[in-house]
Formats: structure tokens, C-alpha cells, sequence
């Protein structure tokens, strides 16, 4: 349900950011501060899928609610992932889990949003292994150079 709740307020306030994902550079995490949320987003380096498929914006989301102090990780597959399957994010060595909801099958969430932040900003690499509902695989690949930075300044300016 916490999941939910905050899902509904942040995709509510979504809209406008979406437009600013044409402006953001492969490779960097941006800090974007609306009125009732902040955000880091980055968006692949590398995304490999059989060719001939097609999907929408992929990105990775690191967002706070004003005056809430904890951070959520969601994951933007472009596509509804397979409500069966796992999603798998590694990040250098380790192996995380997250998964979609029904109400939400294009986005991915974890119960483990401390222990995937804390890896990130140790982290050179993360990569999320993902199964459409059509049974496509696709794999993306985010740097977490400038993570750190980026996080900071969510964490001390929103």
C-alpha cells in the first residue's frame, strides 16, 4: 500500500517532468526540484533488445516527497514488464530484486530502496535485466559516475 500511495502522488506529478527527459544526457544524473518532490534520473548508456522491438523512455528515478525523508528507487522499462517475473538489478557484483504492480506495469519498484542506494553510490555500474509481458528480454546498463554527487544534493536540497 506505502508503495502505491506514493506512486500515485509522484506519477500525478510526472507528467511535466517526462518532458525534461529530452534534455537530460546519457551517462549524467540530473536533480531536477518541482514544488512537492525532487528527483535524480539517468537514462542508459546501453540498452540491448532484439532487434525489430520497439519500447517507450527507459529510465532509472531516485525521488523524495518534500519533507519525507526517504528516498525511492523506480525503474521505467518502456514497456509492461511480465507481472511473473522478477526484475534484476545489478549493481557491480550484487543482486537486487524489484518488481511491477498491476496498476503500474511499466515501472518497477523494491523493498530494499536503503541497500540500493547505499550500492549505487559505491557502485561504477548498474544494470536491470528485465522480461516484457510479451516475453522480450532487454538488458540497460547505467553508469553511477555522478551518482553520488547527484544524490547528495537530492538529499540536502529538496
Amino acid at each position: 500500500m506505502k508503495i502505491f500511495i506514493q506512486l500515485f502522488f509522484f506519477i500525478s506529478f510526472l507528467f511535466p517532468a517526462n518532458i525534461l527527459l529530452a534534455d537530460i544526457e546519457k551517462g549524467k544524473w540530473n536533480y531536477v526540484k518541482e514544488n512537492d518532490y525532487c528527483f535524480i534520473v539517468s537514462l542508459p548508456t546501453n540498452s540491448d533488445m532484439p532487434e525489430g522491438k520497439k519500447r517507450g523512455k527507459t529510465y532509472v528515478l531516485v525521488y523524495r516527497m518534500n519533507k519525507n525523508p526517504d528516498a525511492i528507487v523506480q525503474i521505467e522499462a518502456g514497456y509492461p514488464y511480465d507481472q511473473n517475473k522478477i526484475v534484476e538489478v545489478k549493481i557491480d557484483n550484487s543482486l537486487y530484486k524489484f518488481s511491477s504492480e498491476e496498476e503500474t506495469p511499466e515501472t518497477a519498484w523494491t523493498n530494499e530502496d536503503k541497500k540500493v542506494i547505499y550500492a549505487m553510490k559505491k557502485g561504477l555500474k548498474l544494470t536491470i535485466f528485465g522480461i516484457s509481458s510479451r516475453g522480450t528480454k532487454t538488458v540497460d546498463t547505467y553508469t553511477l559516475n555522478g551518482f553520488t554527487a547527484a544524490y547528495n544534493k537530492l538529499i540536502n536540497d529538496c
